[in-house]
């Protein structure tokens, strides 16, 4: 089906080498489904390599360098790379899941109550269930503060693990996982938002609530340009977050709510006037012996461009064109500065202290036991339905998918731990890296297999 829309697009067009040899490959490499999740794979590879390596020191003290403002002899945000890969970087990433989550709330899977039950409960038992198991590891240490990093599923090896599966996967368990990763990252952002937060400056917190609030209001007087919103967002809610102690993160995800989602244009209007406008192109005065177009022919195209814009959401614009900077960009830099774990020489000691045990188990056994065991309690006392062409065998195996916790688990235990010493805090900040590498690996290969021998069954047994 997608073979025959490209072939149907490509004819008639005119490729020129660097279309034919740079440009749509490099297009088609970025719209596939599972390159995200092998970009950011690449990128903490990389890492790790370069942090175990020669080159370690230059690696790490890389991202201690500062960057800020110098005026009149002061310097104003006056933080390291790290700090602002984490805070301004990831605020981009944070955008992109609030406006997911809004289209979702809107006009996606969670829009149904009835069908948003099964996956709203499974996140949150896979977000209960892990933070217990970590807790029972690291109950009354100092360690203890860092329950919250293994609550967290990274949806895009997630689903990438799903997409290399293709035809073997049924829709319906695509769309769970989303869903079920949607809810999760919510789950992520309010307990940032409430247990990983430092001392809060009220003035600048309340400073930037105001400006969401003027956001609303500006969306209900039907203001659309999403300039608009990136810079009242930008200055008038990310950066007094980011002053105010709440982390910047948050007000990336308040900012997205605010993003319009309504079209100018419905579908039947815009159907019926790209039709006018095609035989208003097509009778149009012609230059008939030169390639460019007649003045008549671009007022056309421009009503067209005009018309095609207004039948997009802003919202949903805006989500289209920040994937691939957010899968290309913000993720493989947040991967190469957070990922980079130099090992010790006792690996054995680090692997197996209560940190790393409480990380990996709890990512592992707590994703499966609050993914598919509460899943399966609610279907059998009739809560929620069995989505339609999926099994139990299903469930077992987007449990173990739900154990990836690398992108937003990284994220948090880097907010976790505050020990007494900035070495302790960085042995438990190794800790909990190895017990996410372990832990992410280990799911995503027994969930890979899971789900492609259910396929494999099947076709043995129709066959």
């Amino acid at each position: 089906m997608e073979e025959g829309q490209k072939k149907q697009k490509q004819e008639g067009v005119k490729f020129t080498p660097a279309d034919k040899y740079i440009i749509n490959p490099v297009n088609s490499f970025i719209s596939k489904s599972t390159t995200g999740g092998i970009v950011l794979f690449v990128a903490a590879l990389v890492a790790i390599i370069l942090a175990n390596s020669p080159l370690s020191h230059w690696y790490h003290s890389l991202w201690e360098h500062k960057i800020g403002l110098y005026l009149d002899g002061q310097t104003f945000l006056n933080y390291s790379i790290h700090h602002w890969v984490n805070d301004g970087l990831m605020a981009i990433f944070f955008f992109v899941v609030g406006l997911e989550l809004k289209r979702e709330l809107i006009g996606g899977e969670l829009s149904n109550p009835k069908n948003a039950m099964l996956p709203i409960i499974a996140a949150v038992g896979g977000m209960v269930v892990p933070a217990l198991f970590y807790t029972m590891f690291n109950f009354g240490t100092e360690s203890s503060h860092g329950w919250g990093i293994p609550m967290a599923t990274d949806i895009a090896f997630a689903l990438g693990v799903l997409y290399l599966l293709g035809d073997r996967i049924p829709v319906s368990l695509k769309v769970f996982l989303t869903a079920l990763a949607i809810v999760d990252d919510l789950g992520a952002v309010m307990v940032i938002a409430i247990f990983y937060t430092a001392e809060i400056d009220y003035f600048m917190l309340f400073t930037g609530l105001g400006f969401v609030v003027f956001l609303f209001v500006s969306k209900a007087f039907g203001i659309r340009n999403t300039i608009y919103y990136a810079i009242i967002g930008i200055f008038g809610v990310w950066l007094p977050f980011l002053l105010s102690g709440v982390h910047a993160t948050i007000a990336s995800v308040l900012v997205a709510f605010t993003i319009p989602a309504d079209s100018r244009v419905n579908e039947s209007v815009y159907v019926e006037k790209i039709k006018l406008f095609l035989n208003q192109f097509r009778y149009a005065d012609q230059n008939a012996k030169v390639p460019t177009l007649t003045s008549e022919q671009l007022h056309v195209l421009d009503d067209i461009r005009v018309t095609t814009k207004d039948a997009m959401t802003p919202l949903q614009r805006l989500e289209h064109r920040m994937h691939p900077f957010v899968s290309f960009i913000v993720m493989p830099v947040f991967a190469l500065a957070n990922a980079g774990v130099t090992f010790s020489n006792d690996i054995l000691a680090e692997t197996t202290s209560n940190v790393t045990l409480g990380v990996a188990v709890g990512l592992i056994a707590g994703k499966v036991l609050g993914v598919y065991g509460i899943s399966m309690a609610v279907i059998k006392l009739k809560i929620a339905n069995m989505p339609v062409g999926l099994t139990s065998r299903h469930l077992f195996g987007v449990g173990f998918l739900a154990a990836i916790g690398f992108t937003m688990s990284l994220f948090v235990t880097n907010l976790a731990f505050t020990g007494p010493t900035p070495e302790l805090v960085a042995e438990h900040q190794l800790q909990a890296k190895l017990g996410i590498f372990m832990a992410s690996l280990v799911a995503g290969i027994i969930g890979y297999f899971i789900l492609k021998n259910i396929r494999t069954t099947n076709s043995i047994t129709n066959s």
